[in-house]
């Protein structure tokens, strides 16, 4: 299984919100492949599941295959965490 967190550039924000990504998948014991990106090239990105900002989901949810769920505080766990299960849950 593959995540990807992106933001406008793909250095800042989108690294920390993969590192909290890939913190949550150990806690739960997943085994998946966490990278972040940038905008654009998310669109062509191939994923399970794109994590990003409320500013970006609706331009991303529109443009890709794939679940984009929204995470406004990317250093919360807690909230990394609920969108994970949330995504899990709607995969089965």
């Amino acid at each position: 299984m593959k995540f990807v967190a992106v933001c406008g550039f793909g250095v800042g924000s989108s690294l920390i919100l993969a590192m909290s990504l890939q913190k949550v998948a150990d806690k739960l014991g997943l085994d998946v492949e966490v990278e972040n990106t940038d905008l654009t090239s998310a669109h062509s990105t191939d994923c399970d599941v794109i994590f990003t900002s409320p500013q970006l989901q609706p331009e991303l949810s529109q443009s890709v295959s794939v679940p984009v769920l929204a995470v406004t505080r990317y250093m919360d766990l807690a909230e990394v965490e609920s969108q994970v299960r949330q995504f899990l849950k709607d995969k089965q």
